[in-house]
């Protein structure tokens, strides 16, 4: 028998990422940014297009990232509800989960993901991220260690 405590995850999650973002349209105006340390800052950015920006400039990735995390979150609760995992397989699939609508939300409700984070050396400046985007790096890494550690899954037919 499977545990589903590990999906309370998803809602935790999937709160604060609703809550920072709403801090930052509420109390920084658009494009400004506050620096916290020499390579960190606030910052309030739009995100049009995918990961970091990916074909923000054309028309149609509204549709395909409206669909695409609609395909991958129906793919992972099968997966999660289909398959027993060891405990860091459910953990990553479930922190994906959590990301994937955090940002699905937004572009839903808004037609853009709102990216606060700016992580930066000098004039080199990673693109700016949430914390939906966190979660889904978190939870992919945390991915292919169980699958470099050798933790499968088995059917629960």
């Amino acid at each position: 028998m499977q545990s589903y405590a590990y999906l309370l995850i998803i809602p935790l999650i999937f709160a604060a990422d609703r809550w920072t973002k709403a801090l930052i349209v509420e109390h920084l105006r658009y494009l400004g940014s506050i620096e916290i340390a020499p390579f960190l800052s606030i910052v309030h950015a739009r995100n049009y297009g995918g990961a970091f920006g990916f074909l923000s400039q054309h028309g149609a990735s509204t549709y395909v990232f409206l669909v695409f995390p609609v395909i991958i979150i129906g793919g992972l609760i099968y997966y999660l509800l289909r398959y027993q995992h060891a405990a860091v397989v459910r953990l990553s699939l479930a922190c994906i989960l959590a990301g994937a609508l955090g940002n699905m939300y937004d572009r839903l409700v808004d037609g853009y993901v709102t990216d606060f984070i700016d992580v930066y050396y000098g004039n080199l400046h990673w693109p700016a991220f949430n914390i939906a985007d966190m979660s889904i790096s978190v939870g992919i890494g945390l991915w292919l260690l169980a699958q470099l550690l050798g933790h499968g899954s088995r059917s629960q037919d």
